[in-house]
């Protein structure tokens, strides 16, 4: 599946990819915010887009088709947040060059609008740990809403306190 938006291109990823996931994805300030550690070589970049990535993870390229970050629909199976079969998990980076130009909100938009019509879901689950200001910003813009904190979360070896939203179907009819 390739999903379009006016500036960007959301395909699946590809090995061929694996040297631009890693140009982004080593950068310290962008997976250890998120709960993952910055990849240490294009090798672990490669296993990790043939055999971490899920069905539903889409490269987040501009309209060059070189990607600048990711986004993925966590399914059934696949999530911590929810075990319903018509709920899924959102998770999305994007490469430091690229923040603070409205990507990733755009891109989450086209991603829910995919994830509510075509793969019927009707709830959409997004979290982000404590100091992470950016990605709750992106899930305001986006319309999802508070749902709840969670603290003593251990990730990376550390204690963190996590932040839930969510997005009703329902609700982003509305939008």
């Amino acid at each position: 599946m390739i999903l379009e938006t006016d500036r960007l291109i959301l395909r699946p990823w590809t090995k061929d990819d694996a040297e631009n996931l890693y140009k982004y994805a080593k950068d310290p300030d962008i997976g250890p915010i998120a709960g993952w550690l910055p990849h240490k070589s294009v090798e672990e970049s490669l296993n990790i887009i043939e055999n971490v990535f899920g069905k539903e993870c889409y490269a987040v390229c501009l309209k060059d088709n070189k990607p600048i970050g990711s986004i993925e629909l966590k399914l059934n199976g696949h999530t911590d947040m929810t075990d319903r079969d018509d709920e899924c998990e959102l998770g999305y980076w994007i490469g430091k060059p690229y923040w603070g130009n409205g990507y990733i909100p755009e891109a989450v938009n086209e991603i829910v609008r995919y994830a509510f019509e075509n793969l019927n879901m009707n709830v959409i689950w997004c979290g982000h740990y404590d100091g992470n200001i950016k990605s709750q910003r992106v899930k305001e813009k986006c319309g999802f809403t508070y749902y709840r904190t969670t603290k003593n979360l251990e990730v990376l070896g550390e204690l963190r306190t996590g932040h839930t939203y969510i997005l009703i179907k329902e609700q982003w009819k509305n939008i």
